[in-house]
């Protein structure tokens, strides 16, 4: 059986339950989500705090990459790097930029789970956008309340199954041999809510060497236990095996052939393969005035990378090899007590929380040669065990103390400790094993004037700190056998005016002005042998503007606007190994005061118009971003670029269900264009261009299958 067989039998065996479950539902209230910089019974209207919640519905596009829902949310970058075998490159208002491997600095959730581990590493590759609902974006100071590296908070919310809800099935296929199938089951069954969503996707990819193949299942059970009480099982599966990395191309290159892999990557057949399976559950209890929320969670993931790393390099007795393979497990438990009532007669809303998280993970490492052949697994040169885990705890407080005026205040308190034992030990590499402990207490405080009935003005401040990753902690920057164990947690202080608007037609208006400085910044030291280490390089800084508007026209046309300035800056010169020579142990390059920080351009916009006559859905897209550096010394810069994308669809209503037909073109003027950049790669090859002129085209069928459960 394939995994692709695999993956829709697993689906078929979850939907069994909702058809054995034949009791009559009883009513119940609505479910109430408890969470910190959320109060269940205030809208986002009235916080002090940058939002944006993005419904995923009806897309036009491939369906299976987070990149295609984002691009509308002011102060966050999301590009899609044509490499599968490497996450989105995600960051916040600049934080995660530098991030060359999944996602760092931004805190990833799905229905309420982490996908960030307690070191502050994220994944997004696992996150289903076909049975999503829609995605949340968190942006300024209220993010520390969610603990390390908090950037900025992104979460993923699946669709909660209601009776009469439509089954779908989806399909697409596109440019460069690109496919996507997709099967939802959605409904009620007696007492529980499902939605059970499965996808495949593959591609031959635009560039060379840059085929890849994603499987997932994602499935969301609620069950009403009683009127008060909820119980919710989440459950996720991953497959991604042997996805191609073309790696990044040099300036020259990208010049002469933009679609081209690096040599190296065909010769030593750069590739990665995933494979993960999740399970969780949260339960909910609502007494009164009180809310009770408890969320546990576990899983599992294997990762298996080759690098092209020559042999020369591995020779060293200290070097763990060109072939990264990781086996790893990851749990945690989170419980919340949220109160609502009044103080001095005004409306208070109290949430008070704990959780615990913890990752294990056996890393070992190989060499990515036999002899003269290369890209296989070699003998074994990297042998640990490593552990991070976290304990922190939280309270949350938003009191309306006058018609006017709110407040909302909270803090974090949060404990990290990473341990690593190493069981490769020999003459010439001793033992590396070591430990270290972070510590932060992160407080927020924000204000709310309620200017009119529909223009609030808000004011918050905050402080956040982001530790170093394992990756991070993985070399030393001398060189040296062991971990990195003196890097410090970068601290920042963050601050926010703005302001929103809105107006009974559906017209909205967000603007916000921000800041974070930061100390003991996380960045590159040394690029040695394949390998980067880290080093806390001072102060840098985080500043700029941004604005959303959302104006209906008319009865069935829509404007949306999304505009980003970010200036983001060093603001304490150091030395670094970035540049030539190459490789390079000693830093030796200065970075000026005042330079920009890489992989973040100055200005971003998104412009989309909608127009939805009868059954036709017609759409035009500008996506414009300025120029960006690749790396610290700023010598190496990427311009900036413009799209058009262009969509369409139609629907027809018959017997069994309303069928979709949409198609969509990206980059429609056929620019050419970088895409996304790999920050301070130690070969200069940073440049990851962005697809010319591509096709979807898809077709979607509902049915009132849902319904029909008895």
């Amino acid at each position: 059986m394939t995994s692709c067989e695999r993956l829709f039998a697993s689906a078929a065996l979850l939907l069994a339950v909702p058809v054995l479950a034949r009791a009559e539902a009883p009513e119940t209230l609505d479910t109430v989500q408890v969470q910190a910089a959320k109060v269940h019974s205030v809208d986002d209207f009235e916080l002090p705090a940058s939002t944006s919640t993005v419904g995923l519905g009806e897309g036009n596009g491939r369906g299976a990459l987070l990149s295609e829902a984002l691009a509308g949310v002011p102060g966050l970058l999301a590009r899609e790097r044509q490499n599968l075998a490497q996450d989105t490159q995600l960051s916040i208002r600049g934080f995660g930029a530098r991030s060359t491997f999944g996602v760092r600095g931004v805190r990833l959730l799905v229905d309420g789970v982490p996908a960030t581990m307690p070191d502050g590493q994220g994944q997004l590759s696992h996150l289903g956008l076909f049975g999503g609902d829609r995605v949340e974006v968190l942006r300024g100071p209220f993010s520390a309340l969610y603990g390390n590296s908090s950037g900025g908070v992104l979460q993923l919310w699946s669709a909660d199954g209601q009776r009469g809800d439509p089954w779908r099935l989806r399909s697409s296929v596109g440019s460069n041999g690109t496919s996507s199938t997709g099967m939802q089951l959605k409904g009620q069954a007696a007492a529980m809510h499902y939605n059970v969503a499965a996808n495949h996707f593959r591609t031959d990819g635009w560039r060379d060497h840059s085929a890849a193949r994603r499987e997932t299942l994602n499935a969301r059970l609620g069950f009403d236990l009683a009127p008060d009480q909820r119980l919710d099982l989440l459950f996720n599966v991953l497959d991604a095996p042997r996805a191609q990395d073309p790696l990044g191309l040099s300036r020259e290159q990208l010049r002469s052939n933009p679609r081209q892999a690096t040599a190296v990557a065909t010769q030593y057949d750069t590739r990665k393969s995933v494979r993960q399976q999740q399970a969780g559950a949260v339960y909910t209890l609502q007494q009164g005035r009180q809310t009770w929320r408890l969320m546990g969670y576990a899983g599992q993931r294997e990762v298996e990378q080759f690098l092209a790393i020559p042999p020369g390099p591995q020779n060293s007795s200290l070097h763990s090899g060109g072939v990264i393979d990781l086996d790893g497990s990851y749990g945690g438990l989170d419980a919340r007590w949220a109160w609502h009532g009044s103080l001095a007669g005004k409306p208070l809303e109290l949430v008070v929380g704990a959780n615990a998280n913890r990752q294990r993970q056996h890393r070992t490492g190989y060499e990515n040669f036999i002899g003269d052949q290369l890209g296989v697994k070699g003998r074994l040169r990297r042998d640990q065990r490593d552990q991070v885990r976290n304990v922190d705890q939280f309270a949350q407080a938003w009191w309306q103390f006058s018609p006017r005026w709110s407040a909302l205040l909270g803090a974090r308190h949060s404990q990290v400790r990473f341990r690593s034992r190493d069981h490769y030990i020999t003459a010439g590499n001793p033992d590396d094993s070591g430990s270290r402990d972070y510590a932060a207490t992160t407080p927020v405080a924000g204000l709310v004037f309620r200017a009119s009935d529909n223009l609030r003005l808000y004011a918050s401040a905050g402080r956040g700190f982001e530790t170093p990753t394992f990756n991070e902690l993985g070399y030393r920057a001398d060189g040296g056998a062991g971990l990195a164990l003196d890097l410090a947690s970068a601290r920042s202080r963050n601050y926010e005016l703005g302001g929103k608007w809105r107006a009974q037609s559906g017209a909205r208006l967000e603007w916000a002005l921000f800041r974070a400085d930061t100390d003991d910044e996380l960045a590159v030291a040394t690029n040695s042998g394949g390998r980067s280490s880290y080093r806390n390089i001072g102060a840098t800084r985080r500043q700029g503007m941004e604005l959303s508007w959302q104006q209906p026209i008319g009865e069935n046309q829509q404007l949306q606007l999304a505009w980003t300035w970010l200036q983001a800056s060093v603001r304490e010169g150091y030395l670094t190994c970035t540049g030539l020579p190459a490789p390079c142990r000693v830093p030796g390059n200065r970075v000026q005061a005042g330079s920009r920080l890489p992989g973040v351009p100055r200005q971003q916009l998104f412009a989309r118009w909608q127009w939805q006559p009868g059954p036709w859905q017609w759409a035009a897209e500008a996506v414009a971003a300025s120029d960006m550096v690749a790396n610290d010394l700023a010598d190496a810069r990427v311009a900036g670029h413009a799209l058009l994308n262009l969509e369409g669809a139609r629907e027809w209503n018959t017997a069994h269900g309303p069928l979709r037909l949409f198609a969509r073109v990206d980059n429609a003027l056929d620019q050419r264009h970088v895409g996304s950049v790999i920050v301070n790669d130690g070969n200069q090859r940073y440049y990851e261009p962005g697809p010319d002129r591509s096709y979807t085209v898809g077709l979607q069928w509902s049915w009132g299958a849902g319904k029909q459960v008895p």
